[in-house]
């Protein structure tokens, strides 16, 4: 049995991971601001009031961790705000990256004293942080702070090589979740989760640092 720690999992992605990872026998810490009732139906060890823009919250995650080893990082929070260029709002644009960018960095910097070599970290980034994928402009904050997670992410994978701890950059596919407005033409996150897990369960330090969709496919930076 393996220990997962995954953040913004009360609902959407990350829960229908803890659900998953659950199902498996895996050992799951749930991460989150506020616990949603659908995760506390799932009875997972959760551990709430986390905020990942603040070093303070951050500090307290590790100290509740304890002595634990933790053998994948699912980095998953993330918020979505659109900001077009004739409505260029750089507060909100600041905010999506001090969620989505460094959050991700001040966590995983945070915790790698509890993983160990054979850890693995999951990113999880967006197609929309694709530039050479980009033929619909707009969505300046998100496509941005997506940008800048996978590159920390591959610069993680660098550093992190010698200690025997690898690094997956991931894009779940468009699911149906309250950030994509429950889109007709997204996958549910039953499917996505399930091929996000068989990315993580295949990662190893000769793929590590690697753009994959949930799908299997290697996508382009």
């Amino acid at each position: 049995m393996s220990t997962y720690l995954v953040t913004g999992a009360n609902r959407g992605i990350g829960l229908e991971y803890c659900r998953q990872l659950k199902k498996r026998g895996d050992a799951v810490i749930a991460i989150c601001r506020s616990v949603s009732d659908e995760l506390k139906d799932l009875d997972v060890e959760t551990i709430a009031d986390i905020d990942i823009t603040s070093d303070e919250s951050v500090a307290s995650l590790v100290k509740q961790i304890g002595d634990r080893t933790i053998d994948v990082l699912i980095n998953n929070a993330g918020i979505v705000e659109r900001v077009s260029l004739s409505n260029l709002d750089f507060t909100s644009i600041r905010k999506q990256f001090e969620v989505n960018s460094l959050g991700m960095l001040r966590v995983t910097q945070a915790l790698l004293p509890k993983l160990k070599d054979g850890s693995k970290i999951a990113i999880m980034t967006s197609r929309m942080g694709s530039i050479e994928d980009n033929t619909s402009g707009g969505s300046y904050g998100y496509r941005m702070s997506k940008v800048a997670v996978s590159m920390a992410g591959k610069s993680l994978a660098v550093d992190l090589k010698p200690q025997g701890i690898a690094v997956i950059i991931l894009h779940p596919g468009l699911v149906k979740t309250r950030m994509t407005g429950f889109t007709d033409s997204g996958i549910t996150t039953e499917t996505s989760v399930k091929g996000l897990l068989d990315r993580i369960d295949e990662l190893n330090l000769d793929n590590t640092g690697t753009f994959w969709h949930a799908k299997g496919e290697v996508l382009p930076w």
